[in-house]
């Protein structure tokens, strides 16, 4: 039976003691330990240190210690430092709207002292010895420590027991501190860290250059999985790397975003990368990506989540579009053409063969429709469409080493599926109708852009109960819907109706569609929308106009679509995020027959 609240007699109206007001607002920002963790690391790092050591014990739940070597806190003020919004990092609503450190509330340090044992003990450069201070007494005394601060707090949650039972293992809270620490270590390379715990060294990243802490903090599997993003755009720059999409998993842990150095969860990021990589990731896959976004202070609100883990941007348009093309940028290029190169996976300044014999691809006609295009591109033998250059070259003598294209020379194909091919690394596998998928999609693509889609009206309009925003949203777009291929249009004052869809998109729930093209066009901007429509059908139409299982290929339209699989971006996986091939080298090859034992 499920409890029902009961009315209560009505109590006055009065202010609440200064340590409960304390015990609440630390509920806001002091939910775990490594909560604790990454307040006291955030003041470390604005305190200049260079070397950040964080013991803990019992997962953190029984103690947490942060020692670093920074400035250090004049003894008048150490008091002050445990006051609630007692801070040196603002001093103005200007500093504030332009806040450039990592802690800025001060309230981390009063929060947690209301709800744990907390003891500081700091020194700066010109004292003759450290003072520690006890926050529960308040007793002020000399201490021994170089100069520095060192924050020590016990037994977290002893003046809220009932916070303490949602806490979980020590094992799982000291994974949580270790992220904690991990998050800091890969955004500031110029700072040494270590984790402890019971007095054994679990992680520790020395100071180092940027790429090498990427490589010690993610380890060398992710960089050689991923590729470098740069983008600058007037006062945005985004730098980082982005996981291939064959590197992506299950679960979506190995992604980081830092604004001005500050790791941060926030939606419309999330999103601008997730739609970089929706046509070239399968499933539920997670990519893996680091994102390093730098914007002027001012034009970035980070006080707008207790625990600075959220923020707000005054143009969220212009940073959704930017993260989403430096992505895209990056994720671009084929590994196709670099597969002969020695060092797989490696991309080489000096263009290949293959690249530089090819001729300059034709304009495409943005006026073609999507029958006119999907015939054009679906009836060509494989031959025709490889251009000029590559035709000439499939249909003369094969080269005498394989390594003279990146893909390689066919050799045969095996059940009616895969291409097998050699190159200089050894034997590459083609799937070819996967391959062949995404040299239709993306040619789709280029000669569609900036064209409309075919609209097909239903012989009866579908109706459906609608929001009030859903209606609002139909109406301020019915441009976009209709560029889109739909016609919505209220019916009533609570009512849609669809009276026309993408005729390329002919089965499925149009009411669904539509509901879901709205939704998109009340979050984000109309162009973003516009776009991913268009890929979806033209998806949809490239899978079927790909060459079929078990057709029969010549080795020139073998040759030639291995030609095309090097000339064209995102070559790598199909449309649904299916890998397109796959390169078996001489030492996969020796291993698999066991040579050299």
């Amino acid at each position: 039976m499920s409890a029902v609240l009961q009315p209560v007699a009505r109590r006055a109206i009065r202010e609440l003691p200064d340590e409960l007001v304390s015990q609440i607002a630390a509920g806001e920002v002091v939910e775990r330990p490594a909560s604790v963790v990454r307040e006291l690391v955030d003041n470390a790092l604005d305190a200049g240190a260079r070397e950040i050591a964080v013991r803990l014990t019992g997962g953190g739940i029984r103690a947490i210690l942060v020692e670093d070597d920074g400035l250090g806190i004049p003894a008048a003020e150490l008091p002050l430092a445990l006051r609630r919004h007692a801070t040196s990092k603002i001093a103005s609503l200007d500093e504030l709207e332009s806040v450039a450190t990592m802690g800025f509330r001060g309230e981390a340090l009063a929060a947690i002292a209301s709800v744990a044992e907390l003891t500081i003990a700091s020194r700066t450069a010109d004292a003759a010895h450290a003072q520690r201070l006890e926050a529960r007494s308040g007793e002020l005394a000399p201490a021994a420590r170089a100069v520095g601060t060192s924050v020590e707090v016990r037994e977290l949650f002893f003046a809220t027991p009932a916070r303490r039972k949602f806490l979980k293992s020590e094992a799982t809270e000291l994974a949580h501190c270790i992220e904690a620490v991990r998050r800091h270590a890969l955004t500031r390379p110029d700072v040494g860290f270590a984790v402890w715990h019971e007095g054994k060294l679990v992680q520790q990243w020395r100071r180092a250059e940027p790429a090498q802490r990427l490589r010690d903090v993610l380890d060398d599997e992710f960089v050689a999985g991923s590729r470098e993003i740069t983008l600058s755009i007037g006062p945005l720059r985004i730098h980082g790397r982005a996981g291939l999409p064959e590197a992506a998993r299950a679960r979506a842990d190995q992604q980081y975003v830092y604004v001005n150095g500050r790791y941060v969860r926030d939606r419309l990021i999330a999103h601008g990368v997730r739609s970089a990589y929706e046509d070239v990731l399968h499933g539920a896959r997670q990519p893996s990506y680091v994102l390093f976004i730098d914007i002027a202070p001012d034009r970035v609100d980070v006080n707008v989540h207790p625990t600075k883990i959220e923020v707000r941007f005054r143009d969220a348009r212009e940073v959704h579009q930017a993260v989403r093309r430096a992505v895209e940028s990056a994720l671009g290029a084929s590994r196709a053409a670099e597969a002969g190169a020695e060092v797989p996976g490696i991309r080489s300044d000096t263009p290949s063969p293959a690249a530089a014999s090819r001729p300059p691809a034709a304009p495409q006609q943005a006026s073609f429709g999507l029958a006119q295009a999907a015939l054009l591109y679906a009836q060509e033998p494989p031959h025709a469409w490889a251009g000029p250059a590559a035709a000439v070259a499939t249909a003369a003598a094969p080269a005498a080493d394989p390594g003279d294209w990146p893909l390689g020379r066919a050799l045969a194909q095996l059940g009616g599926v895969y291409i097998l091919a050699e190159n200089r690394q050894g034997l590459v596998i083609v799937d070819m109708h996967a391959a062949h998928e995404r040299i239709v999609y993306e040619r789709l693509k280029a000669a569609l852009a900036g064209g409309v889609i075919e609209a097909q009206p239903l012989l009866i309009p579908a109706s459906f109960a609608a929001t009030p925003q859903e209606i609002a949203t139909a109406e301020q777009n019915e441009a976009t819907l209709r560029a889109l291929g739909l016609d919505v249009a209220p019916l009533s004052a609570g009512t849609l109706a669809v009276r026309s869809r993408p005729a390329a998109l002919a089965g499925g729930d149009v009411v669904e569609l539509a509901r879901g093209v709205l939704a998109e066009l009340a979050q984000y901007d109309a162009s973003s929308v516009i776009q991913r429509a268009q890929h979806e059908i033209l998806a949809t139409m490239a899978c079927h106009g790909a060459v079929r299982a078990n057709r029969q290929l010549t080795q020139a339209e073998m040759n030639a679509l291995l030609r095309d699989m090097e000339a064209t971006d995102r070559a790598d996986q199909c449309n649904h995020g299916r890998p397109t091939w796959r390169q078996l080298t001489m030492k996969d090859l020796d291993t698999l027959f066991w040579r050299g034992r």
